[in-house]
């Protein structure tokens, strides 16, 4: 397979390697949450994935909303782990700051594909 992939493609599989990674001690009671994160950024990449093969503007304008949504609902969820202590200031801020890079990449997509 073809090693040249899809700038966001690449920060969306990172991120879901940070998370696997980072959010591996998680507390028993809470390990609903961190499936949930996991799911999300599974999501995440496949709709991703099909927004980079799609090549009606349509859809994957669409594609790219439904990204941004998972993107904010990861925050949420990232949050939801700061306030319960699952993770440190440290790695919020990491997960925090690449979410936000990444969204900042969805925006340009997207308003790339609306010119």
């Amino acid at each position: 397979m073809n090693k040249s992939k899809f700038y966001i493609i690449t920060l969306v599989e990172n991120l879901i390697l940070d998370f696997d990674k980072y959010l591996t001690n998680f507390p028993h009671m809470y390990i609903e949450l961190k499936r949930e994160i996991m799911n999300t950024s599974y999501n995440m990449l496949r709709i991703t994935l099909e927004a980079n093969e799609t090549y009606s503007i349509d859809k994957r304008i669409d594609y790219q909303d439904k990204i941004i949504a998972n993107i904010k609902y990861l925050d949420f969820l990232i949050n939801s782990c700061y306030d319960k202590k699952i993770i440190n200031n440290k790695r919020y801020l990491k997960f925090g700051s690449n979410l936000d890079y990444l969204l900042k990449y969805i925006y340009a997509w997207r308003n790339k594909c609306r010119a």
